[in-house]
């Protein structure tokens, strides 16, 4: 945090330095690293985010075999990360932020497969206490800690992070990554990332924040997410997602802004309802209004028979009590003749 500049390329380190921590953060050096970098055999922290550092990505740096921080976000860093030659690269590392610059490529899966102490059989080795120099000084370094910058005064040694955020990345989400089971945050935003959430994920027990935004993600959101019961912070939002966001434990937690974004998603916290959450009526009241609609039926054709038979009968008692129905008589005196007469001519056709 001063306003140092030049090349940083320009600087020499002795052979078996026992330099521990190089913090060089926030100013305004340019240039590759050095390349006698790898003269300091117990390096454990290099800090040098937010300069104007253009470069590659430092392979040398995976002979440092006690790096735990490296540090390289806010710079020019750019290309693919994929060219590693050693067989078990940073077996210390705990602190991995490249964010901010230009990586391209996919994600670096041969280092995942290999951060051993991101994994859970390491965590029995490592003490809880905090990283200092030989003076006793607490080293502190300036993370970007669930959604926002934050200093960490005192870096704990069994604290994990790592943040690939804001590079040119692409191609899926490796399902290596569920082999770190002891990260506590994780953010792969603003990348050009493809493909489904790995339901590997539901391995990191011990994640925190997870940030998976604004990126080409599709399919659902995984089940298993739910298992995440230390998961305060997700971010999923602008991505391709589908389906209904998952229920339960912290995802009950978690409101629209996690999602937003994802047009195909639907669930509780969203504005589009899934159609299982829409509400029913219960069987047994469809069944209800279906009988008492039966039932309305019923009774008006029962009233309606009732009502005429009854004004039948009342009609023709009447006509027939005061006299004789003179229109009823003549209609058969006239109709009688006439049917006779077709009965006769029908029986002469049939005898000739």
């Amino acid at each position: 945090m001063n306003n140092f500049h030049g090349s940083l390329g320009s600087l020499t380190f002795p052979t078996s330095s026992s330099l521990t921590a190089l913090m060089l953060n926030g100013n305004q050096l340019e240039g590759p690293l050095p390349p006698s970098l790898i003269n300091c055999t117990d390096l454990e922290i290099l800090d040098i985010g937010n300069n104007m550092i253009n470069d590659t990505f430092p392979y040398s740096l995976e002979d440092l075999e006690n790096l735990r921080v490296i540090i390289l976000r806010s710079n020019r860093f750019h290309g693919p990360i994929n060219n590693s030659s050693a067989t078990f690269p940073f077996p210390k590392l705990r602190i991995l932020d490249l964010s901010h610059n230009q990586f391209t490529g996919p994600l670096p899966i041969n280092y995942f497969n290999n951060f051993v102490a991101m994994m859970p059989s390491s965590m029995d080795n490592v003490g809880f206490r905090y990283m200092f120099n030989s003076e006793f000084e607490y080293y502190s370094v300036t993370l970007s800690i669930k959604g926002g910058e934050m200093e960490m005064e005192r870096i704990l040694t069994i604290f994990t992070t790592i943040d690939l955020s804001d590079n040119l990345f692409r191609g899926p989400i490796p399902e290596v990554i569920g082999k770190l089971q002891s990260l506590k945050l994780l953010n792969f935003s603003h990348n050009s990332l493809t493909g489904d959430i790995p339901s590997s994920l539901s391995n990191l027990t011990q994640l925190e924040a997870l940030d998976l935004s604004y990126k080409q993600l599709v399919g659902n959101i995984p089940m298993q997410l739910t298992s995440l019961t230390f998961l305060s912070v997700l971010n999923l939002s602008y991505n391709q997602l589908v389906g209904p966001i998952p229920q339960g434990k912290q995802f009950d937690t978690f409101l629209n802004d996690s999602f937003i974004g994802n047009l195909g998603l639907c669930g509780s916290t969203l504005s589009k309802k899934c159609s299982n959450e829409e509400p029913n009526q219960p069987t047994s009241v469809i069944l209800e209004e279906n009988n008492a609609s039966s039932w309305f039926d019923w009774k008006i054709a029962l009233m309606g028979y009732g009502c005429g038979l009854v004004l039948g009968i009342s009609i023709g008692y009447i006509v027939f009590s005061t006299g004789k129905p003179q229109w009823f008589v003549r209609l058969i005196e006239r109709e009688g003749p006439k049917k006779v007469r077709r009965l006769n001519r029908g029986s002469r056709g049939r005898r000739n």
